[in-house]
């Protein structure tokens, strides 16, 4: 796994350091030194082509998995594939979660990690593409919950959160981008449910639905 040179360090930097270092080895004898791993991760997640898809969101997915761990079969597994989730990420390229999990599973069969552990990482990381876990995948429903708390933000942090993504789509002219912004919110409004752990049912269902609700009126005035 080689690492990315010339990332600026983050100020969470040693904090994250550790999480990786806390959660990497469960109860396994590695094969390899963890820390470059975790280097090489944050390099990756710090990455200019990202404005939200960075290392602060990171840190939110970890922050709220804290959270919703009590919910996971495998708190570890959903930790570490929380660190991989986007770890490839190109916002012009539609295989990113395809990549990130091949990653995931390179990497953690170099550090030694067992093998079924290692499946279950790159599939939770997979699910992130499309957030529909199985009914009693509570380590899909921790993951793709934790992945989605951004949307039940405070109005302030919201109206960031999308702007930053339409940051990362730069590229793409202003009316294509609304109309295919405005798609993906309709699509999210139509499930049934957004959270899928009772956490997130109960705390974060409603907000989350009246941002989604309000940046879709603002597209499409």
């Amino acid at each position: 796994m080689n690492a990315t040179d010339g990332a600026p360090r983050h100020p969470a930097h040693d904090d994250l350091i550790r999480r990786w270092l806390d959660t990497v080895p469960a109860g396994t004898e590695l094969s390899a030194d963890p820390r470059p791993y975790a280097e090489n991760l944050l390099a990756r997640w710090a990455e200019p082509q990202r404005r939200y898809h960075s290392t602060d969101h990171l840190v939110a997915v970890l922050g709220h998995l804290d959270t919703l761990a009590g919910h996971a079969d495998d708190p570890a597994a959903v930790r570490l594939a929380a660190w991989f989730h986007d770890a490839v990420y190109r916002p012009d390229r539609s295989e990113n979660e395809e990549r990130s999990a091949v990653l995931a599973e390179r990497a953690l069969s170099e550090l030694g990690l067992d093998g079924a552990r290692t499946a279950e990482v790159a599939r939770l990381v997979r699910l992130t593409a499309t957030h529909n876990p199985g009914p009693g995948d509570t380590n899909g429903e921790a993951l793709c919950d934790a992945d989605l708390a951004i949307l039940a933000a405070p109005p302030g942090p919201y109206a960031a959160y999308a702007s930053a993504v339409r940051e990362e789509y730069g590229f793409v002219p202003d009316a294509a981008f609304r109309e295919g912004r405005a798609a993906v919110l309709r699509q999210l409004l139509e499930l049934p449910t957004l959270f899928r752990t009772p956490h997130g049912r109960d705390r974060w269902e409603a907000r989350a639905r009246q941002n989604l609700a309000t940046e879709l009126e603002l597209l499409t005035v």
